[in-house]
């Protein structure tokens, strides 16, 4: 990941970017460059803009100045914190998976060949014989791996992953983060909100501290350092 600049691995640059919900700016003056094969965390307290500047890299908001280029033949999958998710809703592991080629919120017909790439999918990640189990029938870490199958079986080059440990107790937070590390090692560029430092964003290759705007960009022994953070968070931060 560079931070002012394109160049030839580039899959998504943000230039100059501002993005604001009303009269004030949530981020500002984002200059941002995911390459290929990055593994970035990008942290900051609540209200930092960290959810903002992912959707606004996916293309789900349009900045109110600066632009976002993706590589034009690019396939993105976003996994959405799992507060956020409905778990009633009536569906299987298999089903949830197989919407996301779907149109619409319809549940979807599964043909053969698909129900064999969704087998597949779900052993990748861990969830051999799940697939006909309900959903809210999981444990924290299973459903995580439920919408990262989803990103998955869109053929997803990068995965965007709003706060993918919240909610998650230690144990299951690592396997989380070994499972990422695990799918960033066999190609899949991985760009991911937290607000863990301790347990997450320190063992990442990247981390993007962003406050609004961002402060700091590097390897956590460059970035997380005692002004960087007082920056990023507001007060002063013990290393």
């Amino acid at each position: 990941m560079s931070w002012s600049g394109a160049v030839d691995t580039a899959l998504i640059v943000a230039d100059r970017v501002t993005v604001s919900y009303g009269a004030e700016p949530v981020i500002v003056d984002i200059d941002l460059t995911v390459e290929t094969g990055d593994m970035v965390s990008v942290v900051g307290p609540s209200g930092s803009g960290k959810s903002t500047l992912l959707k606004a890299l996916l293309g789900g908001i349009k900045p109110r100045s600066g632009s976002v280029t993706r590589r034009p033949d690019l396939s993105v999958g976003f996994v959405p914190q799992v507060e956020q998710i409905d778990w009633n809703f009536p569906v299987t592991v298999a089903e949830c998976v197989g919407m996301a080629r779907s149109k619409g919120f319809r549940t979807p017909w599964i043909s053969r060949s698909e129900r064999r790439e969704i087998d597949a999918v779900l052993d990748r990640l861990g969830l051999h014989g799940l697939g006909s189990r309900h959903i809210r029938n999981l444990s924290g870490g299973q459903q995580q791996r439920v919408f990262l199958a989803r990103a998955l079986f869109t053929g997803a080059e990068v995965i965007f992953l709003d706060e993918p440990t919240s909610g998650l107790d230690v144990k299951t937070r690592h396997e989380v983060l070994h499972l990422l590390a695990d799918l960033n090692a066999e190609g899949v560029t991985v760009v991911l909100s937290t607000h863990d430092l301790n347990g997450i964003a320190t063992h990442l290759p990247t981390i993007v501290c962003l406050n609004r705007t961002i402060i700091g960009a590097g390897r956590p022994d460059d970035v997380l350092v005692p002004d960087v953070l007082e920056r990023t968070y507001g007060s002063p931060m013990q290393i």
